[in-house]
């Protein structure tokens, strides 16, 4: 038979049990066309059902494969090889409505998707071609402003829920109608050596990481309208154990963020040795050109963020490099949830971090009254900052917001032109340079309710002769 052309032992990798023989099957011997007018869905559909029986990989090459939703199954590895692509069908009637079997924020408007993984095991994408969702297509459109109407009928491209050992490797992703990539309480999981373009929609977040443990992500090089790399917290288990690794990020929002949805939250996560760059596509959906921040780590919903190390990140030119956010917005993730807590924002260490802003607004790390942030500290970094901060911007009070949604740019232009802390205690601050780029009447760090902080290795260079402290009803400060 033509689709066992292939026999490969392959088990450890596909986690095949002994004695089966992981197989290639060809989506044309099911009756594939790969002439990107044809809709394949049904023939790609009918090898990866044949292929779950004995593990192995479903291949696309040498086409365009026009497919609206393929259902993922165990032991099962999408191949779309170099010179192939896989199309998203514009036709919304392609994509059925599908339904996890757990509760999550947004389970009753958001349910489609182009590539779909419920409770499956040990499923992989791969191969060095393109999945294009198409998603800037008119039946995508959503004129309304309205929620959750602006979220409906618009697929993401991968939509993975309640999976175990998933590998996404070696492919380009590009123009997703909503998210690019979903993944909520999945098991370990690996995302390596991808390409991502994503402007074609709202809501164009490059990679959504939701109640998973275990996970790696590496190699990253993309590129995105909406948040990028992105925690979030829309279900009851909090994501933990993750490192992200030698990433290339860009993106009009925030290129690496922790939240907005934080029921759960973040716990023992790394990440090391990555660019923030300015994305290559000026015009925007939302945001700004040049990003609206680089990192920015937030819980508003109730939820624990603790236990995260960042070290070795280049960020190169949004408007707030580094946004830090305990609040207390106390969104449920769904109408009959538990009433939330402010959580915790703590045991956050940041080091080699060198970035350049391209706004007034100072980087900045804050809680609320009476919920301080905790534990976090800066060191051997650079800030190179725009500067030009007025005696208004200085003394012009800073108003709390803590039931908004969070944003780096929320508070406007700071009294501080390299850093504020507020509600802050047990802050470390060492070995840092504060280069100011035009003038400014602003000090350089303001202190505003920090109890506990030690500022050493503090240097000034550029516009300004040295680093000026504001403390305001601080205590424990050692200088």
């Amino acid at each position: 038979m033509a689709f066992f052309r292939k026999a490969i032992a392959c088990l450890s990798l596909m986690g095949v049990s002994a004695g089966v023989y992981a197989v290639d099957y060809d989506v044309r011997d099911f009756g594939a066309k790969g002439d990107g007018v044809s809709i394949d869905t049904k023939a790609i559909q009918a090898a990866v059902d044949r292929c779950t029986k004995t593990g192995g990989r479903v291949v696309l090459s040498g086409g365009d494969f026009l497919s609206g939703t393929i259902y993922m199954k165990d032991h099962v590895t999408l191949v779309v090889e170099r010179g192939a692509k896989l199309l998203g069908s514009t036709n919304v009637a392609d994509y059925p409505h599908n339904r996890l079997d757990f509760r999550f924020y947004g389970d009753t408007w958001v349910y489609q998707s182009l590539i779909f993984a419920h409770n499956v095991k040990h499923i992989g994408i791969e191969g060095g071609g393109v999945i294009d969702g198409q998603g800037g297509a008119p039946a995508f459109a959503k004129s309304t402003t309205k929620k959750p109407d602006r979220y409906r009928d618009r697929p993401y491209l991968f939509w993975m829920a309640g999976c175990e050992d998933v590998v996404v490797r070696d492919v380009h992703l590009q123009n997703s109608a909503m998210w690019m990539q979903s993944y909520i309480r999945c098991d370990r999981l690996r995302i390596e050596n991808i390409t991502i373009f994503n402007h074609s929609n709202k809501n164009n977040d490059m990679i959504d990481i939701d109640g998973c443990r275990d996970v790696v992500i590496r190699g990253v090089i993309g590129d995105t309208d909406d948040d990028g790399i992105t925690f979030k917290s829309t279900c009851d288990r909090i994501s933990e154990n993750i490192t992200v690794s030698d990433c290339i990020l860009s993106s009009h929002c925030n290129a690496l963020k922790f939240g907005t949805e934080t029921t759960a939250g973040f716990r023992n996560v790394t990440i090391t040795n990555c660019v923030i760059r300015e994305s290559a596509r000026k015009s925007t959906i939302y945001g700004f050109a040049e990003g609206t921040a680089g990192l920015a780590l937030e819980i508003v919903d109730g939820g624990v963020l603790e236990n995260v190390i960042i070290s070795n990140v280049v960020i190169d030119g949004p408007r707030v490099p580094l946004f830090i956010r305990l609040g207390n917005r106390a969104r449920k993730h769904y109408d009959g949830a538990p009433e939330l807590g402010v959580g915790t924002l703590r045991n956050v260490h940041i080091s080699n971090l060198v970035t350049r802003s391209s706004s007034p607004i100072s980087c900045s790390v804050q809680g609320i009254p009476g919920a301080a942030v905790e534990g976090i500290t800066l060191s051997d970094c650079r800030f190179v900052c725009t500067g030009g901060g007025t005696k208004k911007d200085a003394e012009t009070p800073v108003e709390e917001l803590e039931t908004l949604y969070p944003e780096s740019t929320m508070f406007g232009n700071l009294p501080s032109w390299g850093l504020y802390l507020r509600h802050a205690k047990n802050i470390g601050l060492r070995n840092i340079v504060f280069e100011l780029k035009s003038e400014d009447v602003r000090p350089t760090i303001v202190l505003d309710d920090v109890q506990g902080a030690v500022l050493a290795g503090l240097r000034a260079e550029g516009a300004t002769g040295s680093v000026s402290v504001v403390e305001k009803n601080c205590s424990g400060i050692e200088k």
